[in-house]
């Protein structure tokens, strides 16, 4: 079998390899795909390793490979007997692989058939729609939170990050869900105690601590949860979304002020404003700004070929 896998490898190092090699004095061009070649192959072998690492199948694949060194081993010691033994099994082991891999192999030939190809090669939503369907994930939370009057805490970074704020909690890196989040602030659980951290549309951590708004012009009668949002919104231009243990009311602190009592489609309609449109980059402004200058002077021309055709 080692020598089977040996033939193989010549053949495609002579077939592939060493006649790129030779083809590139007479067409250098030939240099740049190659590069292209080999870009696409060890991509394809990374996400292939990468798929794999996930499953079960990485111990088997650890196993294969101590096979064959074991097998190549036993043929440099001249350990005979041993060395027939691991040759036989690895004259069948194609045949073994795909035994072994079949519901890997499955999975992976059914998201080539799928729209899940993309997220295969990596290719997820875009920031702004996704960021966009955590919003709806939060407020529905928040919404289910505030029916049975449980207290939560939600900040949301922006652009100014708070990994000092993350560093208090315990770290979660888990994607966002309003199952997650109403299960993390249910009473009486390790993690209900403290904040949840929103970051880069991840759930970075939870039972984080917050500093705590000491202005005097607060209102008293506002809860430690209130005053560790609008501490929070004041020390960054993080958004805090609060939900009331005593009234069951949904508050939102921004820029050290809390807008009161807000409504499942207020409460998206706010967090899209602030994390979603006014986050736009500033080459997206401008890109806009100079196509509604190009669409202005085309309707500018087209009146004025109106106004001439009318004219004569």
């Amino acid at each position: 079998m080692l020598e089977n896998i040996k033939i193989m490898f010549e053949n495609f190092y002579e077939q592939n390899i060493a006649d790129y090699l030779l083809s590139l004095h007479q067409y250098p061009i030939k240099l740049i795909l190659l590069i292209i070649d080999i870009t696409i192959v060890v991509f394809l072998a990374y996400k292939v390793l990468q798929l794999v690492k996930e499953t079960r199948a990485w111990q088997l694949l650890k196993g294969i490979v101590y096979l064959i060194i074991a097998t190549a081993l036993s043929g440099l010691l001249q350990l005979n007997i041993l060395h027939f033994i691991l040759n036989s099994v690895m004259t069948y082991g194609v045949i073994i692989i795909i035994v072994i891999f079949q519901p890997e192999l499955r999975r992976a030939l059914e998201q080539l058939g799928t729209s899940k190809i993309t997220k295969f090669f990596g290719i997820d939503k875009d920031i702004a729609t996704k960021t966009k369907e955590n919003i709806y994930k939060i407020a529905i939370a928040a919404t289910e939170l505030a029916k049975t009057k449980t207290g939560a805490l939600i900040v949301i970074e922006r652009d100014i990050e708070i990994k000092d704020i993350i560093s208090t909690g315990i770290y979660m890196n888990s994607e966002i869900s309003p199952q997650l989040l109403v299960n993390i602030f249910t009473p009486n659980t390790p993690l209900h105690d403290g904040a949840v951290v929103i970051s880069d549309n991840k759930i970075m951590a939870s039972a984080c601590m917050l500093p705590l708004a000491s202005d005097k012009d607060i209102a008293k009668e506002l809860g430690t949860r209130h005053r560790a949002a609008i501490g929070i919104s004041k020390e960054s231009d993080s958004i805090a979304v609060v939900v009331s243990e005593e009234t069951g009311k949904i508050s939102i602190a921004k820029d050290g002020t809390l807008i009161a009592d807000v409504k499942e489609e207020a409460l998206k309609r706010i967090l899209i404003k602030n994390i979603v449109t006014k986050r736009m980059p500033q080459n997206d402004k401008k890109q806009i700004n100079l196509l509604n200058r190009i669409k202005d002077k085309l309707n500018r021309n087209n009146s004025t070929n109106k106004k001439e055709e009318i004219k004569k």
